[in-house]
């Protein structure tokens, strides 16, 4: 085996000439990992924090359906006719409430992370809402916009739910 550029005598094992400095070509060229573009950077994170938040929905969630299971620990009206009748039911109808934005959250986390055809949407559609309950939720509503909203992260998530 001989260099290419300078003609001196080679190893088989050498990756580079001795005299000359040059690379062989015998070994093939090591491929650089492709560059990961912005949606896929920024769909784990996402995922992650919508998880996080629906698992911090859950704890509002609980205490209150708790509590409207036990009546008698809600002394803050005096009417007791009032709270054993009312507060109960709407204690109970808040927390079902809390429930479902829960479950929404982490099924779109879990969504997005899997690459599910309808995390993207249902994702932007939580974006929205979530822009109202500043600050920590605000900033997540935008940040998920920011990455799923633009036609270019359309397609590529389309891409990336088929594979």
């Amino acid at each position: 085996m001989f260099c290419n550029r300078c003609g001196a005598q080679l190893q088989p094992d050498f990756n580079l000439c001795p005299k000359c400095g040059n690379p062989l070509a015998n070994k093939p060229p090591v491929a650089l990992p492709a560059s990961r573009t912005r949606l896929e950077r920024h769909l784990r994170p996402i995922g992650i924090l919508w998880i996080v938040v629906g698992a911090l929905w859950l704890i509002p969630s609980a205490v209150l359906m708790f509590i409207s299971h036990a009546p008698r620990l809600i002394t803050m009206m005096g009417d007791e006719m009032f709270t054993h009748a009312f507060m109960p039911p709407m204690l109970f109808s808040l927390g079902s409430v809390f429930l479902l934005i829960a479950a929404g959250g982490i099924l779109v986390g879990w969504g997005l992370i899997n690459h599910e055809r309808w995390a993207r949407t249902t994702a932007i559609v939580l974006a929205v809402l979530a822009l109202f309950h500043p600050p920590f939720f605000t900033a997540l509503g935008i940040y998920t916009l920011w990455v799923l909203l633009p036609a270019a992260s359309a397609s590529e998530y389309e891409r990336l739910s088929r594979i």
